[in-house]
């Protein structure tokens, strides 16, 4: 079968790396990648949301199979571009139509469906810049800290937790009059503040049956001690010590199942991964947000520990077969730790030389931001390179991805010295 992923991400060199190893693999092809995922199959230098190219390259190439990365081209429609055209209606595509991509595209539309399927979550109101003084009348209501989440996609930039309620206000008006994050600002949900500690689960589904993937935890702050500006993630750990069985199973009763269920009952058809934010508040979980692909660098950690054919799962899912199948993990603990440009996640230089590479051992190199310039190995984003590896627990598999970071250098590396830390 040839497949063809979109992305170009940590999250992507993962999918890649795990789908070569299947027989059922005929060519791979990978819609932009990046440098490592150019050792697994053939790069394509065409943007995910350039359906029309994506179109070309699928009829081109035969391919039978199109896993979608990143949340953009989902929420954009690419699945619902696929089924409206006549040439492409019966390629198989992993992840969710455009209505239900809402699920990640539009917070209101999330929090909408948790209660109409009484899920879990914190309790909320949207507002407009129509009705900006209720918004402020409802801040009053809550205790600090004062948590604002612009409704649309704002690369992971769109939530606030603030302590103060004047500043609280002041930022409300900055979201919704000034558009602070843009259309995405147009509509901001405003919710009481959960306190606790953070987990991500995943699912692969066909919108009746699911497969769990292991849990994972991720750590989202550029600064030690989860100080500092929020980034797309600085390292991932998996599983997660805290969440025991008796823990799992309540995600899986009150929180999956229910998921999976509701989007029946909703008629909404839906053929990809879910994502789960959770929040451990006491012994209970909460929902803080969905999303409708694999987390990054969550997918670095998650994917290395599923041991079943991860190209087979795929295209049962596709195939809405997925009843038939059962997954396998690996038992070891997986860890990633994430060397970004220096700068990041503010403004950052790309192009600088990647040295030591071909000195790591023992751990798995996943590129997120890197491209080959006169057959070097050079930066091209804010996020680098994740360093997974293998240990009995989190803290030997942590060590090892510390050692083997010790041999590799770009010019203003940076990474965390503490993922893990509050484990």
């Amino acid at each position: 079968m040839n497949v063809l992923i979109l992305g170009s991400g940590g999250r992507e060199h993962a999918m890649a790396w795990k789908i070569a190893q299947s027989d059922l693999l005929t060519q791979l092809f990978i819609a932009p990648g990046n440098e490592g995922t150019d050792q697994l199959g053939v790069n394509i230098k065409i943007q995910p949301t350039d359906f029309e190219s994506v179109k070309e390259l699928v009829l081109d190439h035969e391919i039978e199979l199109v896993v979608v990365g990143p949340e953009d081209p989902l929420v954009k429609g690419i699945h619902d571009f696929f089924l409206n055209d006549s040439e492409l209606k019966n390629v198989a595509v992993i992840g969710p139509q455009k209505y239900a991509a809402q699920l990640e595209g539009s917070k209101e539309f999330a929090k909408e469906f948790m209660v109409r399927h009484t899920i879990p979550t914190a309790a909320y109101k949207s507002f407009t810049k129509n009705n900006l003084e209720e918004g402020f009348q409802f801040l009053q209501t809550l205790n600090p800290p004062y948590v604002l989440k612009a409704d649309g996609l704002a690369q992971g930039k769109g939530v606030l937790i603030l302590n103060d309620l004047q500043e609280a206000k002041d930022e409300l008006k900055e979201m919704l009059a000034n558009e602070k994050f843009g259309t995405a600002s147009s509509k901001v949900v405003i919710e009481e503040f959960l306190d606790g500690i953070e987990l991500s689960c995943f699912v692969l589904t066909d919108g009746k049956s699911y497969v769990n993937f292991p849990n994972a935890k991720d750590y989202k702050r550029i600064g030690e001690g989860d100080k500092g500006l929020n980034t797309g993630g600085m390292g991932a750990v998996s599983p997660v010590p805290f969440a025991d069985e008796v823990f799992m199973d309540k995600i899986e009763k009150q929180v999956i199942k229910p998921t999976v269920e509701g989007l029946q009952k909703d008629n909404i058809p839906y053929k990809g991964f879910i994502f789960f934010g959770i929040i451990k508040v006491g012994d209970e979980p909460k929902v803080i947000e969905y999303n409708c692909r694999m987390g990054d660098p969550e997918s670095e950690v998650v994917i290395p520990r599923i041991k079943s054919d991860f190209l087979e799962l795929l295209i049962a899912a596709g195939e809405s077969e997925l009843h038939t199948k059962t997954i396998e993990f690996v038992p070891e603990s997986a860890c990633a730790v994430m060397l970004v440009s220096g700068g990041y996640p503010e403004s950052y230089e790309k192009g600088k030389v990647i040295y030591g590479l071909d000195k790591v051992e023992g751990s798995i190199v996943f590129h997120a931001g890197t491209t080959n310039k006169n057959n070097e190995v050079v930066t091209n984003g804010g996020r680098v390179l994740a360093i997974t590896s293998y240990g009995t627990d989190f803290k030997q598999a942590l060590k090892k991805s510390y050692q083997n970071i010790e041999k590799i250098s770009f010019e203003k590396m940076n990474f965390r010295k503490d993922i893990g830390f509050d484990l």
